[in-house]
């Protein structure tokens, strides 16, 4: 019985250890909003050599499931932190398994506003599932809305 309740002991710690060490690899508002600052900065200084940077396969603005999306305002992605297929593709009528076309939705945000926060849906790239998502972007000028975003589980 002693050796039964050890061994359960033991599951269970195991298990909450797992499920920390899970939400770790998340990113938080707080993160995606420095993220974000710090690419603008990077997009300030270097301009459009950035997005070499900012795009797969480079991990200088990855962590954890958060990474740096741009987009000019016509909806054209110029870099992507995690598929650079996305590159150069018009994407103003793209629409997350809602029907929600969020690209137009952020060019559109990044007219009225230039700095926000957008929810739609989107593949998580740690578990390969559409999840909710939020995007916090900011429009620098008419080639680059930056923009990084945290997933919810």
């Amino acid at each position: 019985m002693l050796k039964k309740m050890v061994v359960m002991a033991a599951a269970t710690a195991f298990l909450y250890s797992a499920t920390l060490a899970g939400a770790s690899e998340r990113a938080t508002k707080k993160e995606a909003e420095a993220m974000v600052k710090k690419a603008v900065a990077a997009y300030k200084a270097n301009g459009e050599k950035s997005f070499a940077e900012f795009t797969a396969p480079s991990k200088t603005f990855v962590s954890k499931d958060l990474y740096i999306v741009v987009y000019d305002m016509h909806g054209k992605c110029v870099a992507h932190g995690q598929n650079a297929k996305q590159v150069g593709k018009e994407l103003m009528g793209m629409k997350d398994p809602d029907g929600k076309a969020f690209v137009k939705e952020r060019v559109d945000l990044a007219t009225s506003k230039g700095k926000f926060w957008q929810d739609y849906k989107f593949t998580d790239p740690l578990t390969k599932k559409v999840l909710a998502k939020q995007m916090y972007c900011e429009k620098v000028d008419e080639k680059a809305i930056i923009c990084g975003g945290v997933y919810k589980d």
